[in-house]
């Protein structure tokens, strides 16, 4: 199988495996212990902890603190809910925002989409509610790749008085991480463990806990696993000492993908976008029917966390496609793992299924 759905999950680091190995069980048997337990072996697990959350703040902007959350869900949750009692009620996100964080905002009321163009990019002039106090833009879109201009929206919103938040999951690791109030990522994106995420909050940002009873990350509750935290800390340290050699590795594969896919449509920006992302459309596709032909090659009819919903990516209409043309659109996600022999084979796996549809 060639695995090419890199916006969905990663693969597994080699270093975070064995990192998440040492915790889970450890010699004779000792390194099970809860983090928040004050003898020996918790202490040592406590600082295992620490010592993964000092690993991922340095792929984060200077001045804030990393809190580890179960996921980037959570940490957008968090952020969202947590920030409500020290902010103004509006809430402002750009029309392609994640579903966590666009699904929050719609819960919380008083809630206004940033349009984006037809290149996936929401312009930072674009007008602002009055009352806005959070406004939330993602660094880098799940779905179609586009990169937002993400240090110019957090001066509009301190101009308008508002929070900013950034959505940093698609590009922690890859990219520096541009300053905000909040940040989340999420280790699975990044080659960690699933079920880990974290939440950056600047200093001097105080936020109210949305889940009571424990509070051992001071905002959050719940006792925090020693294996993934360990794991999550290999990954991010893993990603910032070979960023340079993973961006030129996906830049190789971005130049021979657009290449092997010459005669499909890019959706979205070509310049303003993370190329380990490649998402394309071609008239009169059936997507499940390619998807079924194509089944060695993992790739996404679109974001992982709406398929198999039937409802068509509203990434995709906010940059204008219509319903049909949005259903003709896959995703092709790639990195560090990625070959290009690998690439080259899916391709002509796929546009050869798909020129099986013309015929």
């Amino acid at each position: 199988m060639i695995y090419l759905d890199y916006q969905a999950t990663t693969p597994l680091a080699p270093e975070a495996r064995e990192a998440m190995l040492r915790w889970l069980d450890g010699p004779e048997g000792t390194a099970f212990a809860n983090p928040h337990s004050p003898h020996r072996m918790g202490r040592q697990a406590a600082a295992a902890v620490e010592v993964a959350r000092e690993r991922v703040a340095a792929l984060l902007p200077p001045g804030g603190r990393v809190i580890f959350t179960g996921n980037a869900c959570e940490a957008v949750n968090l952020a969202m809910r947590g920030s409500a009692p020290q902010r103004k009620a509006g809430i402002a996100f750009t029309a392609i925002e994640h579903a966590a964080v666009r699904d929050t905002a719609l819960a919380l009321g008083q809630a206004s989409a940033i349009p984006v163009g037809p290149d996936g990019v929401a312009d930072p002039d674009a007008p602002l509610p009055a009352d806005v106090g959070l406004v939330a833009v993602m660094a880098v879109n799940n779905e179609i790749g586009t990169i937002q201009p993400v240090d110019q929206w957090r001066e509009r919103a301190q101009r308008a008085g508002a929070l900013f938040l950034c959505d940093a999951v698609q590009a922690c690791g890859k990219m520096d991480v541009p300053a905000a109030d909040m940040i989340a990522i999420s280790a699975h994106k990044m080659h960690g463990p699933k079920g880990i995420g974290a939440l950056w909050v600047r200093d001097g940002l105080d936020l109210d806990p949305q889940v009571t009873g424990g509070l051992q990350e001071g905002l959050r509750s719940g006792t925090l696993s020693p294996a993934l935290c360990a794991g999550f800390g290999a990954a991010a340290q893993v990603a910032l000492e070979r960023r340079a050699e993973d961006a030129a590795h996906v830049e190789a594969l971005w130049n021979r993908a657009c290449e092997l896919f010459s005669g499909w449509t890019l959706n979205g920006s070509a310049d303003a976008r993370w190329h380990g992302n490649l998402n394309i459309r071609r008239e009169g596709l059936d997507v499940a029917r390619l998807m079924s032909e194509c089944r060695e090659v993992m790739f996404s009819a679109g974001s992982a966390c709406a398929s198999g919903s039937g409802k068509t990516s509203h990434v995709l209409r906010a940059i204008g496609l219509s319903d049909a043309e949005a259903k003709t659109a896959i995703r092709v996600g790639f990195g560090r793992y990625t070959t290009i022999d690998q690439l080259e084979r899916a391709a002509a796996l796929i546009d050869a299924a798909a020129e099986g549809q013309r015929a």
